[in-house]
């Protein structure tokens, strides 16, 4: 049993991390942890089972197979859903216990993983197993199900459709991009239109997944810095909501809340010194992991 605590501890942020990037959901990625450890506590105690040589790479094939299983099954419902499809929304700050936190880095951008939502399970798959978690196509192909050639092609895709979606970061100074997220916070809070554009590139988007919870939300992209605003400010009018700078998805965002409830989270991308994107998550059910206990 001290071998499975110490494999646990060691590894079980690593499962939770490759499973949230490839399904997009923090529920389902903790569903995907609980799993790998059931199965690896059934692995440790078959006495008839080979030692665990590499418990790492396990443990990475078998959180993969589990989540790729659940994008597969999901596709159906992914396509029929109302408006744009955002990932579940990685806040962290004071009030995220270090044990529960995805780790962060470029590859949890927000940017990222809505380009990576176009592509097919296993394009995505094989390139966040080899490109972000350093397994070999052979281990790739393995929880593909396929050669290593074809995990090596699926790769490759992925790299290409990346490029092609400019998935390129803007090299903003991470100081300006704290005090614009603080300025459009401020003019969020208030109502202040004129803040808002001014934070605002000029050709701004603003996409917003409410999963059809809210019939006046737009369903397509907004474009242009006084729509997307005052688009943001009809959503919120009245509700008495509270915009917060926070980290989202390892990069400056806000979070709306109304009496301690989280009710939205934006997602910032930032390009000359402005707000480029707004990703706006507002779909219940994609917020429950960020609310406090009852």
């Amino acid at each position: 049993m001290s071998e499975f605590a110490d494999l646990w501890i060691e590894h079980r942020r690593l499962v939770r991390d490759v499973a949230y990037r490839v399904l997009g959901s923090v529920a389902d990625a903790e569903d995907v942890a609980q799993e790998t450890y059931v199965r690896l506590l059934a692995r440790l105690d078959d006495a008839d089972a080979a030692p665990l040589d590499e418990p790492r790479a396990w443990l990475v094939t078998v959180a993969s197979r589990l989540a790729i299983d659940r994008l597969r099954a999901h596709e159906h419902s992914r396509r029929a859903y109302v408006g744009p499809w955002l990932p579940e929304p990685v806040v962290t700050d004071d009030r995220t216990l270090p044990e529960d936190r995805v780790t962060l880095d470029d590859s949890v951008r927000m940017a990222l993983l809505v380009v990576l939502e176009q592509l097919s399970p296993a394009e995505r798959t094989a390139f966040l197993l080899h490109d972000v978690f350093d397994l070999g196509f052979d281990r790739v192909a393995e929880v593909l199900g396929v050669s290593p050639a074809s995990a090596r092609q699926s790769a490759s895709r992925a790299r290409r459709r990346i490029a092609a979606q400019g998935d390129a970061r803007f090299a903003v100074d991470p100081v300006v991009a704290r005090r614009l997220t603080e300025r459009f916070a401020r003019a969020a809070s208030d109502g202040d239109l004129d803040g808002l554009v001014a934070a605002l590139a000029s050709d701004a988007q603003g996409h917003f997944d409410s999963g059809g919870v809210y019939p006046d939300a737009p369903t397509d992209v907004v474009v242009g810095a006084e729509t997307v605003a005052r688009q943001l400010l009809a959503g919120v009018g009245g509700l008495g909501l509270s915009f917060e700078p926070a980290v989202v998805n390892a990069e400056p965002g806000i979070v709306a809340r109304r009496r301690g409830r989280v009710v939205s989270v934006l997602a910032l991308e930032f390009a000359d010194d402005r707000i480029s994107v707004i990703h706006g998550i507002g779909n219940p059910k994609k917020l429950g992991h960020l609310q406090p206990p009852r």
